[in-house]
C-alpha cells in the first residue's frame, strides 16, 4: 500500500466524524456549505467513493502494522497533525455541542433515539455512524437523512486534493474501533458522553475481557462533562467508575425505562426488541442533559431521586418524559437493526447483531415475532437463517446461539452483494481477500453442521417444553421439521443466496444475475421445493450489518437511489 493511502484515510474518516453520534447546532460552519460545487469531469459519487476505496488498507499490511504496531498515544497526537492538514483546528471542534457515545452493542440505536428526540423540539442535527449499510454517505446525516451524493462528493474531492498537496511520509492509523486512543477522541468538549452495552468485541484491539473493554470505552470520558451508562456486569461497571473518577468525570447510572414510565403512560419506541429499552433510557438522559445544559426549556419534570445500589453509583435523573421525547422515541427508525420487511409470504428479519450480547437480543426479538405473529393455517411454515461474521470475532458461539430457534435451513454467504463487485463501490472492502471470505463461510457451515448433529442426539433425552437449563422455554414452539431440517447451504454472494430463499416469490426483489444453474446440489434442489411450497417463509439476516446491508440494498432498491 502506498504511504499516500496509509495517512490519506485517518484525514478523510475525521470529515465525518466531527459530528460523532448526535450533534445540534452546526449550522454551516467553514468549508461546510450545502451549495454544490462545480463538479470536474470525473468527479461524480462513484467516482469518489472508489477512490475512497482505494484508500482501504489491503489485508495484508493491515496484518503487518498489528504486529509492529507502536505507542497507541500517538494515534491522537497523529490525528491532530491531520486536522490541521485538513484546514481545521482542535479548537473547531470544540465549538460543537457533541453527544458522545461509545459501547460494544446499542451505541447506533442509542443515537439514533437521541438524534430523533433533539429533532422533535425542533433542533437541527448532525448524526455520525459506522459501518453504512448500502451507500457510504449514509454514514454523514443531517436532520436523519443522509448527506446528498453531490455534497458527499464536494467535499470529498475538497478534502483528498487538500490532503495531496500537503502528504508527507508517516504512520498508519486505526479508526472506528472506540478505543482509548481511537481518533474519535480527538473531541475534548463534548455536552455529554454515553456509554450502551459493554461485551467482547474487537478483542485484539480492545482486550480480550469485558473488563479491558470498559477501559478502552471509558477513553470517551471528559473531565467535568457528564457521563450516562446503562447496567453493566458489576466488573465493567467498576472499571467504568474507576475511570471515571480518576478525570473527574461525574458518571450516573440510567434509570430502567419502566422506572420513567411509573405514572405516565407506556413508551412506544420506534425500535423493535427487549433490548431497545435500555438504549432508549440512555437517549432520554443524553438527550435531557443536552437540553438542560444548552438552557432549553421543557426537558421534562424531575421525579423523586435515590442512590444506585450498584457500588454507590449515582443514579440519572428521573423525570417525566415529555410529549417531544415520547414523539421522538415512537418515530425512530434505524435500518438493519430488528427491522422486518414482510413481502407476500416472505418475511425477512434484518438484525446487525454480531457479538453473543446482540445476537442472544436478537434471538429473543425473532422468537417473539414469530409468536405474536398468526400461524398461516394454507400449509407448512420454513424457518431459514443466512449469516456471516467478520473479523475476530467468536462466530462458533454465536451460531450455537443462533441454533434453538430451530431453523429448517441455514444458508452462509460472503459479505459480497454480487461475485463482481466492480460496479458497486460503496460494499467494496479491500480488507479481506476472496479466499479468506468463501474460507471463512465454508468454516461456518461445518460447524452449523457439526452443532445440528449435537442438538439431534441432544433431543433425543431432552423433555419438551425445557431448555438444556430446566427452565421453561422462551424460544419459538418446535414445529414439525422438514426432510432436510439440518440442511445448509453456502452461496459465494448475497444475491444468490436470496435468489434460492425467496424463489422468486419475493414481489420486489428482482435478480440482478440470472437464476438458472445457480447452484447444483441435491438439498438445493429439494429444498427449492420445499420453500416454493410453504404458506410462509421466515428469513432471519444476522451476524454482520455488511451481510444486513448487502441484503437491503437488493430488497430495498430506494436505498440506492
Amino acid at each position: 500500500m502506498s504511504r499516500a493511502r496509509g495517512h490519506l484515510r485517518p484525514a478523510l474518516f475525521l470529515a465525518a466524524v466531527s459530528a460523532r453520534g448526535a450533534t445540534t447546532r452546526l449550522g454551516a460552519r467553514r468549508g461546510l456549505s450545502a451549495r454544490l460545487a462545480p463538479q470536474e469531469p470525473g468527479m461524480e459519487y462513484q467516482d469518489a467513493v472508489r477512490t475512497l476505496n482505494t484508500l482501504q488498507t489491503n489485508a495484508g499490511y493491515l496484518e503487518e502494522v498489528k504486529r509492529q504496531r507502536g505507542d497507541p498515544q500517538t494515534q491522537l497526537e497523529t490525528m491532530v497533525m491531520y486536522l490541521v492538514r485538513s484546514g481545521l483546528q482542535v479548537e473547531d471542534l470544540d465549538k460543537l455541542n457533541i453527544i458522545h457515545v461509545t459501547g460494544t452493542k446499542g451505541k447506533g440505536s442509542t443515537c439514533a433515539f437521541t438524534e430523533r428526540i433533539l429533532r422533535s423540539y425542533g433542533l437541527k442535527t448532525g448524526f455520525f455512524s459506522s459501518p453504512h449499510l448500502v451507500q457510504v454517505r449514509e454514514r454523514i446525516r443531517i436532520n436523519g437523512q443522509p448527506i446528498s451524493p453531490e455534497l458527499f462528493t464536494k467535499h470529498f474531492w475538497h478534502l483528498y486534493h487538500r490532503l495531496e498537496e500537503t502528504k508527507v511520509d508517516l504512520a498508519l492509523l486505526e479508526v472506528g474501533i472506540g478505543g482509548a486512543y481511537d481518533c474519535t477522541n480527538i473531541i475534548r468538549k463534548p455536552v455529554v458522553c454515553g456509554v450502551s452495552s459493554l461485551g467482547i468485541d474487537h478483542t485484539s484491539l480492545l482486550g480480550d475481557t469485558v473488563e479491558k473493554i470498559a477501559w478502552q470505552k471509558g477513553g470517551i470520558f471528559k473531565c467535568g462533562v457528564p457521563a450516562f451508562t446503562v447496567l453493566q456486569p458489576d466488573g465493567p461497571l467498576a472499571v467504568l467508575r474507576e475511570r471515571a473518577q480518576q478525570i473527574a468525570c461525574p458518571l450516573y447510572l440510567c434509570p430502567p425505562l419502566e422506572v420513567l414510565e411509573e405514572g405516565g403512560p407506556p413508551l412506544t419506541l420506534g425500535l423493535e426488541g427487549e433490548h431497545q429499552r435500555s438504549n432508549a433510557a440512555l437517549a432520554l438522559q443524553l438527550a435531557r442533559c443536552w437540553l438542560q445544559r444548552q438552557n432549553h426549556l421543557g426537558i421534562g419534570e424531575l421525579k423523586a431521586s435515590r442512590l444506585s445500589l450498584r457500588r454507590s453509583l449515582p443514579l440519572a435523573p428521573v423525570f417525566q418524559p415529555t410529549s417531544h421525547m415520547r414523539h421522538g422515541l415512537q418515530d425512530t427508525k434505524w435500518p438493519g437493526r430488528t427491522q422486518v420487511l414482510q413481502r407476500g409470504p416472505l418475511t425477512w428479519y434484518l438484525d446487525g447483531a454480531h457479538t453473543a450480547s446482540s445476537i442472544q437480543a436478537c434471538v429473543r426479538w425473532f422468537s417473539q415475532a414469530l409468536k405474536t405473529r398468526e400461524k398461516s393455517s394454507n400449509g407448512p411454515e420454513v424457518r431459514v437463517l443466512l449469516f456471516n461474521a467478520t473479523g475476530d470475532r467468536d462466530w462458533a458461539a454465536l451460531l450455537k446461539l443462533l441454533q434453538p430457534c430451530q431453523f429448517d435451513y441455514a444458508v452462509f454467504c460472503p459479505n459480497l452483494t454480487e461475485v463482481s463487485s466492480t460496479g458497486n463501490a460503496d460494499q467494496q472492502n479491500f480488507m479481506v481477500t476472496l479466499d479468506q471470505v468463501l474460507l471463512r463461510s465454508f468454516e461456518h457451515q461445518q460447524h452449523w453442521s457439526r452443532l445440528a448433529e449435537e442438538q439431534a442426539s441432544q433431543a433425543l433425552w431432552r423433555p419438551p417444553g425445557l431448555e438444556p437449563s430446566g427452565s421453561p422455554s422462551l424460544l419459538p414452539a418446535p414445529h414439525p421439521p422438514h426432510p432436510h431440517s439440518t440442511s445448509s447451504l453456502i452461496f459465494s454472494c448475497i444475491s444468490h443466496a436470496l435468489q434460492w430463499i425467496s424463489q422468486g416469490r419475493d414481489p420486489i426483489f428482482q435478480s440482478p444475475s440470472p437464476s438458472r444453474g445457480l447452484l447444483t446440489h441435491p438439498v438445493a434442489d429439494s429444498g427449492a421445493s420445499v420453500l416454493r411450497e410453504a404458506a410462509a417463509v421466515h428469513v432471519l439476516v444476522t451476524g454482520s450489518l455488511h451481510l444486513v446491508g448487502g441484503v437491503l440494498k437488493l430488497l430495498d432498491p430506494s436505498l440506492s437511489q
